[in-house]
């Protein structure tokens, strides 16, 4: 695509016109995590956004491009509503919805109309790459980085073996591990409907509150969420809910996987809390299963999504970081507090050495 983009901001009071909107669009992408796809997107959307802006692109009449935002007290927020318990879901991989083709104008475009959304001082975008929070205008405030890690499934194909991209030591404890479930005759078992999710909600729930944790599920609105999502997702295999049972039959370890465009995301996971499974390593065995699963399939990424964790590190092929970002608008008062944190923390770690935990402000 080439041309000039024109755009159109609307405040949103009917989401099946954005539902078609959006699905006009998913109809010319290419491949897409779910995250951006409307069966994310468009889950519960009545009740996460109460303040909803759409913001389309097209071209020579055709739509090529939609974000949709919700505004909170000043802030956009692209894709979320801007309330933590509403935005319980955790999203990455997040941004606009782009028709092949569409280029980093029609990104720019979306974005600069969305700044011109009525009292909008700032825009907060999660789960975002460093490519497109430069996209989005403004200056950056507040920004927090992940690190992230993912596993290249045609280079498991090429190798035809799960295994052979990790490290010795790794490869041990895995082998160990794959001998102790019975090896070539484990299988992850399919988890179908309400009570597959709660089953996997209950284990995953018993694990961090063991460990003093509330848990990713810990907010009805979560569950509920999940519930809504997997009842738009199951029938077409966008969501997935997996077992691994030990050879004495009890459940050792459970998988939540969003499937979409060849991407595999590891969303979710449970591990059983008896401590005999447990050495087992049944969590590492999962995946190495949904992997090998997933290469099968041909999908060409299985991530694990965001947040440090030994056993991404130990597993993936590749590593990169996702943003959770503000962008404010230059030298206003949100810049200049931002400017104002910025010092602080340059002060704070000078005294007393402690790294700064965010990106410096523009």
């Amino acid at each position: 695509m080439s041309g000039r983009s024109e755009t159109e901001i609307v405040r949103v009071t009917d989401f099946a016109t954005v539902a078609r909107t959006w699905r006009e669009i998913e109809a010319q992408a290419g491949p897409l995590p779910l995250f951006r796809r409307w069966t994310w997107v468009g889950c519960l959307a009545e009740e996460r956004f109460d303040d909803p802006w759409l913001v389309t692109a097209a071209e020579g009449g055709r739509l090529c491009g939609a974000a949709l935002f919700n505004r909170r007290r000043g802030t956009l927020w692209l894709g979320e509503s801007g309330d933590p318990v509403r935005d319980s879901p955790f999203v990455e991989h997040n941004g606009p919805i782009l028709a092949a083709g569409a280029g980093a104008a029609v990104v720019e475009a979306l974005f600069a109309a969305a700044w011109r959304v009525p009292g909008v001082v700032r825009l907060r975008l999660s789960g975002v790459t460093e490519a497109l929070g430069l996209k989005a205008g403004g200056v950056t405030g507040e920004t927090l980085v992940r690190p992230l890690y993912w596993v290249d499934l045609a280079a498991v194909r090429r190798a035809d073996d799960a295994l052979a991209h990790v490290s010795a030591n790794t490869r041990a404890q895995l082998r160990r591990a794959w001998r102790a479930f019975e090896g070539e005759s484990v299988r992850l078992e399919r988890l179908s409907g309400e009570t597959g999710l709660d089953e996997l909600i209950a284990a995953h729930q018993a694990w961090w509150r063991a460990r003093g944790q509330p848990g990713a599920f810990a907010s009805p609105f979560m569950r509920r969420f999940h519930h809504a999502l997997l009842a738009r997702g199951e029938a077409t295999g966008e969501v997935r809910l997996r077992l691994l049972r030990a050879p004495d039959g009890r459940p050792a370890a459970w998988l939540h996987l969003l499937c979409s465009g060849g991407h595999v995301a590891a969303y979710q996971s449970a591990i059983a809390l008896d401590e005999d499974l447990r050495r087992l390593k049944p969590g590492l065995v999962a995946h190495l299963l949904a992997i090998g699963e997933a290469a099968a399939e041909g999908a060409a990424t299985y991530d694990f999504l965001a947040g440090e964790a030994r056993y991404k590190r130990s597993l993936s092929t590749h590593s990169g970081s996702l943003l959770w970002t503000e962008r404010v608008r230059p030298w206003s008062l949100a810049h200049l507090l931002a400017r104002a944190r910025r010092g602080f923390r340059a002060i704070l770690t000078a005294r007393l050495g402690r790294p700064a935990r965010a990106v410096d402000a523009g």
